[in-house]
């Protein structure tokens, strides 16, 4: 979010709760460089300690998010089936550092620490995605009732600690049986 400091000509851009401040000062030319360096670190502490949630409107949702392939992990647990993703990043040398998201942060067995967390952080909101391919394995047909059922609790968990969920219902994790089956999105049948 950007964001204009009324009464002065500073600019302040808010991302993940650290605001930076540029000043008609600053300049990357010149012989002023460390001057501006150690300008900017002066501005960026008085920015931050200038900015909190008054500094917002009335209403404005403070959160966090996230996506089910990047965080939950547990990927062959509970019945869920493989996505794109899955398929893409154990496929040798598609990923540099031949990582993949088996593990993850592994959300889906810690998400009471994670959500503490966001609860400590003062987060009003926490966006998230439902692996499609946890809930329909096969991409279609018979729902995997381990996979609603963590998503329930998870839900639960988060509406326990205040925090506002937010459900991404598609987030590019596509079941790879239909990728298989259908070609993707290419499909009208999808």
């Amino acid at each position: 979010m950007g964001l204009i400091i009324s009464g002065s000509l500073i600019h302040a851009l808010v991302m993940g709760g650290v605001a930076i401040r540029k000043s008609r000062e600053f300049r990357f030319s010149g012989n002023h460089y460390g001057n501006d360096i150690a300008l900017v670190a002066f501005e960026i502490q008085t920015c931050l300690s200038q900015i909190n949630r008054a500094s917002f409107p009335k209403g404005f949702v403070f959160g966090t998010a996230s996506s089910a392939f990047q965080y939950e992990g547990a990927v062959k647990e509970d019945g869920r089936g493989p996505s794109v993703w899955d398929a893409f990043s154990h496929t040798f040398g598609k990923i540099i550092d031949f990582s993949n998201a088996d593990v993850a942060v592994d959300q889906y067995h810690r998400f009471d620490e994670d959500i503490k967390l966001m609860k400590d952080m003062g987060m009003d909101a926490y966006r998230f995605s439902i692996s499609w391919s946890r809930i329909f394995p096969n991409g279609t047909g018979k729902i995997n009732q381990a996979g609603v059922d963590h998503y329930n609790k998870f839900i639960n968990a988060l509406l326990a600690q205040g925090i506002e969920p937010y459900v991404t219902l598609f987030h590019w994790d596509l079941p790879q049986v239909l990728h298989d089956r259908y070609n993707g999105w290419l499909s009208p049948q999808i």
